[in-house]
């Protein structure tokens, strides 16, 4: 098995597929995308694009999620897992598994950022499609648990990607990688079904694309949505990694 497993939980349209793509580039690296939408999906009964090519591409059963997680990554010395806070529904025991056979790490956005991307593919989005009060129950968990807090902030880790990503590394006790600085346009094999629906700019991409503000204004009717997620944000900001 893989000596360091990394399970990165975050929320929609936090460059969270840039980052899979980053660890991909590692030669000593298999990463694996999502692994529990398919069960997410089920449960929730969420209509997202390409919902029945999802449903159909993974098990639904997250304990055989599990298994298979355990079965991956065999022949590379890093894990690293992609994976949406808000797919973790009623699934209390492999949550303790996962706390217990990965490192985790957060990945958060500014709100503003995010609900701008997010209403783009889904619409009047709710609570739930953000996936912030899922990654503030899961950081209460890993603090409560004592683990390391190793969380990263979408602007910071593009103002400056070779800093963050080298302390990252360091926290997780991996070497930093010039490789996973770019990578080739298109797709990689290990995107998931829902690629054609969420990637396109990560498939346009050759590496982490500068921190640019976004000069839009939300929407009113987001405003509530907006005020609930940046409380969760600036407390998890205050342990990102920053230069």
């Amino acid at each position: 098995m893989a000596k360091i497993k990394i399970n990165m939980w975050s929320g929609p349209r936090n460059i969270s597929t840039a980052i899979m793509y980053s660890f991909a580039q590692r030669s000593d690296t298999q990463v694996v995308d999502e692994p529990f939408y398919a069960h997410y999906l089920l449960q929730s009964g969420a209509e997202h694009p390409g919902r029945a090519k999802v449903l159909e591409s993974q098990p639904k059963d997250p304990s055989i999620v599990m298994q298979n997680l355990r079965a991956t990554g065999t022949n590379a010395n890093v894990l690293f897992i992609k994976n949406m806070a808000h797919h973790m529904i009623e699934m209390d025991v492999i949550l303790e598994q996962l706390f217990e056979e990965f490192t985790p790490v957060f990945l958060i956005r500014n709100p503003a950022d995010m609900l701008l991307s997010l209403d783009k593919s889904l619409p009047d989005p709710s609570l739930r499609d953000t996936g912030y009060q899922h990654l503030l129950d899961l950081f209460e968990t890993a603090e409560n648990k004592n683990l390391p807090l190793i969380v990263l902030d979408s602007k910071e880790l593009l103002k400056d990607p070779e800093f963050v990503l080298s302390a990252l590394c360091e926290q997780l006790g991996i070497p930093f990688r010039e490789s996973m600085l770019s990578w080739n346009p298109g797709p990689i094999p290990e995107d998931g079904t829902w690629a054609e629906y969420w990637y396109d700019n990560v498939h346009e991409s050759t590496g982490f694309n500068p921190y640019t503000p976004k000069n839009e204004n939300l929407p009113d009717c987001l405003d509530p949505l907006y005020e609930h997620c940046k409380s969760i944000y600036d407390r998890l900001l205050a342990h990102a990694i920053k230069k």
